[in-house]
């Protein structure tokens, strides 16, 4: 392996929407290979990112930090979200706070609406709630054009839909909860990543509190909805019907796709496939969906 080559491992890497255990083992060669030869942090500051996404936080904890002991201000937010959330065992809140503004002082405007967060909470800072009010709408007019999917949209959004529904602005709350789904549903598409799929859940079930569900214009994400509670849904993909059904067992309801079973909701959406392609990839070529129940 050389530089090039690494590099082209990475790229090709980056472009697939599934990869391979072979896929996962050659694109962290090759994120180790290049910090070792280059000693550009922005690599190892990716490895921590990967394994973030995959879930193996003690490990991206330990690359994180250190990228950061190296002067790379790409991961202060990364910290800030394994300590803000526990993600290695153990919630430190004055350590989220401190990443956090060294991130929002750099620019990073998910760690300004991270802070606003931890006002409103009282986490690691004097609960304040209208400097949380304050903060979220400072943000919006910064992302409401947003062009690209890693722009915090959605999730300033949200927020600041939830605000709006206090103040009784309902139809405001609505428009802003509909905006934020129209360009998570594409970050999905290309970033199934477990924060995003979350966040969609919760925007559907808010959304559905203030507005009457349309049983006539579903698309994939309203299943959020439909399979809170026994349900089946019916529908097609290149031709083909598919099916998938909602029961309940002991309190919980469990998920079953063209006959393979799921924990729950969340589940389904995250592992959910049509011959080897993840549902949230081909999510606009999934047509006709019918409620049968």
């Amino acid at each position: 392996m050389n530089i090039s080559e690494a590099k082209r491992m990475i790229e090709d890497y980056n472009k697939k929407s599934a990869h391979t255990e072979q896929d996962d083992f050659m694109y962290i060669e090759a994120l180790q290979y290049l910090f070792n030869e280059t000693h550009e942090t922005k690599y190892i500051a990716e490895l921590g990112g990967y394994y973030y996404e995959i879930r193996c936080f003690e490990l991206a904890l330990k690359y994180y930090e250190m990228a950061a002991g190296l002067g790379d201000k790409s991961v202060y937010s990364g910290l800030g979200y394994i300590w803000y959330y526990g993600r290695t065992g153990k919630r430190d809140y004055e350590q989220a706070f401190h990443w956090f503004t060294l991130a929002a002082e750099n620019g990073d405007i998910q760690s300004e609406y991270k802070l606003a967060d931890m006002y409103k909470n009282g986490y690691g800072v004097d609960k304040d709630y209208e400097k949380y009010k304050e903060i979220i709408e400072s943000l919006y007019p910064k992302v409401k054009t947003a062009r690209y999917l890693h722009e915090p949209l959605p999730e300033i959004a949200t927020r600041l839909a939830r605000i709006r529904e206090e103040q009784g602005k309902i139809d405001d709350a609505v428009s802003l909860y509909r905006q934020a789904r129209d360009f998570l549903a594409q970050r999905i598409k290309y970033s199934p990543f477990f924060g995003n799929l979350n966040i969609m859940m919760w925007l559907i079930d808010d959304l559905y509190r203030l507005v009457e569900f349309d049983e006539e214009n579903i698309d994939l994400f309203d299943l959020y909805w439909l399979l809170k509670s026994p349900n089946r849904v019916s529908f097609y993909f290149d031709e083909k019907p598919q099916t998938v059904e909602s029961s309940e067992s002991d309190g919980e309801i469990a998920v079953c796709f063209n006959g393979k079973w799921f924990r729950n909701r969340e589940d389904f959406f995250e592992k959910a496939e049509i011959d080897g392609m993840l549902l949230t990839a081909i999510q606009s070529e999934l047509y006709g969906f019918r409620v049968e129940l």
